[in-house]
């Protein structure tokens, strides 16, 4: 579960004592800091106990439930449908039912393999995670009250200690989004053949963030509080916000300098699958030495992110609108313009590295053969 995972909350279970359960079933479902886990059968067996209930805590390595593994299975056994790939896996000597005299056995969470990569979706709309019971405003003035999960109380937590310990100022720009929008359209019919998915912008935007990280080193450090030293990370790993059901998550693209926009736009639409069926690991998302937090596709117009701790920057994405602009020639003319808002530590990036680094990226999306020509 990694180190920093203690401890879990069930939030459903799935099948109850005295169903037969056949191998990947979904017998629990935890909710933890991070993720939701599915704790799956390993292996067919009639379920003899579940030890716990909806909204107890759990730790890690405590016993989840058990399987007598001789029972027959019935005739027409209804299966529970996995969500996704396994997050965790029990093991058949520890799931085994103990003797009477014996204390239960205590079937132990591991850690998970790594999930073969899933096809990427097709594209969809983006719409807003789902609100759990929308409420009617008839005009009463009734009021309620919902527990928050476990990842809401991380997400505040994160975000409340980002505010206590950076000192975050944030510096925008505006790029004009004409130059990509013409490539795109341009080359989409031959990239999607080539490479079997639709060419997007972040792509271009992940590669233009990563030359721009290793222009501007420092954007890509960060500060170690208990030693007083400046980490300097020669690789690139950028974590991308994703709206999923249950909150925002940040799945990270690990070594973006080496990869090419066919692979951003394969691994990006992967974990957006994954984070749309809550099948996203604690692996995914571990690490990052940047963010790229996307509010455009929401509409938002103007925002300033706030940093992931550790990390020391974070830029904001907005909606594309066609403005009014004086072009080189003193024309006025409309073109599809986007800002963009870069939050970073002051504490360790000083605003002329922070304006530099922004600027940077506007110009290469601006321009995208400066991407080409690595200028």
């Amino acid at each position: 579960m990694g180190d920093s995972i203690t401890e879990g909350t069930i939030v459903d279970l799935p099948v109850a004592p005295g169903d037969y359960v056949n191998t990947d079933d979904v017998v629990v479902v935890l909710e933890t800091d991070k993720v939701s886990v599915d704790v799956r059968a390993p292996q067919g067996g009639a379920l003899v106990e579940v030890l716990g209930e909806i909204d107890d805590v759990v730790e890690v390595g405590s016993a989840l439930f058990r399987l007598d593994t001789d029972a027959d299975a019935p005739e027409r056994s209804t299966k529970v449908p996995p969500s996704g790939p396994p997050e965790d896996i029990l093991t058949k000597e520890e799931t085994a039912p103990p003797p009477a005299a014996a204390p239960k056995a205590a079937p132990k969470i591991e850690a998970p393999s790594s999930p073969a990569e899933v096809a990427p979706p097709k594209k969809a709309p983006p719409t807003p995670p789902p609100q759990a019971d929308t409420p009617a405003f008839l005009g009463t003035r009734n009021e309620r009250r919902t527990k928050m999960s476990r990842m809401r109380q991380r997400i505040a937590s994160r975000l409340k200690e980002a505010q206590n310990t950076a000192a975050m100022l944030t510096t925008f720009q505006e790029c004009d989004m004409g130059n990509l929008m013409e490539m795109r359209k341009k080359h989409q019919d031959v990239f999607t053949a080539k490479h079997g998915i639709k060419l997007g912008f972040m792509s271009a935007f992940v590669q233009a963030a990563t030359a721009a990280l290793q222009e501007v080193p420092v954007v890509n450090a960060y500060i170690d509080d208990q030693t007083q030293e400046i980490v300097y990370r020669e690789y690139v790993d950028i974590s991308v916000a994703v709206a999923s059901p249950t909150g925002l998550v940040v799945p990270v693209l690990r070594n973006t300098e080496t990869m090419s926009f066919a692979d951003v736009e394969h691994n990006i639409a992967m974990y957006g699958k994954k984070a749309k069926d809550g099948t996203l690991s604690l692996d995914d998302m571990s690490g990052g030495t940047f963010t790229i937090s996307n509010g455009g596709v929401f509409g938002s117009l103007m925002g300033t992110p706030i940093i992931n701790p550790p990390q020391s920057a974070v830029l904001g994405m907005h909606a594309t609108k066609m403005r009014a602009v004086v072009n080189e020639k003193g024309e006025v003319v409309a073109r599809p313009m986007m800002y963009l808002a870069l939050t970073y530590d002051h504490r360790l990036i000083d605003g002329r590295e922070g304006v530099t680094f922004l600027k940077s990226i506007a110009d290469k999306i601006s321009d995208p053969t400066k991407l080409l020509l690595d200028i």
